[in-house]
């Protein structure tokens, strides 16, 4: 995996802005009401022994949409409402509570790797030649 070139103080800092980041725009929301729930426990593991029982029959569990429509889209505003607050102060203390004993971040390296097609194509590449044909949407 290619990284981004950045000097490990650098990288450091980003890293903790990211957990930063996460823990208040993405975990601090109203996905942690959600997470409050009961666990579902799967004795065979894989969730293939479990199923949801409505007032229409059965649903497997694992055929079951978790979110509804209109929860992902409030949840999806509150996400973005709060990303925008986050990075509207740019030079804000950065403090972590239970991110600090999070995985340390690293780069997604099929979306670093789209990033980088997109940034080629920018300056000048020809898509043909970094796609392959495929769509442009697959990265």
């Amino acid at each position: 995996m290619t990284e981004a070139p950045w000097t490990e103080t650098e990288r450091r800092a980003l890293a903790r802005a990211a957990l930063a980041l996460v823990e208040t725009c993405v975990r601090n929301t109203k996905i942690e009401d959600w997470h409050a729930g009961r666990e579902v426990i799967s004795p065979a593991g894989d969730f293939s022994d479990v199923k949801i029982v409505t007032p229409t029959g059965e649903i497997p569990y694992l055929e079951a949409s978790r979110i509804s429509d209109p929860e992902m889209k409030a949840w999806m505003i509150e996400v973005t409402n709060r990303v925008f607050t986050f990075l509207s102060f740019p030079d804000q203390p950065i403090q972590l509570g239970g991110a600090a004993g999070w995985n340390t971040p690293k780069l997604d390296e099929k979306m670093a790797q789209g990033i980088r097609n997109r940034i080629a194509i920018r300056d000048g590449a020809d898509p043909a030649a970094i796609y392959g044909g495929r769509p442009l949407d697959q990265d």
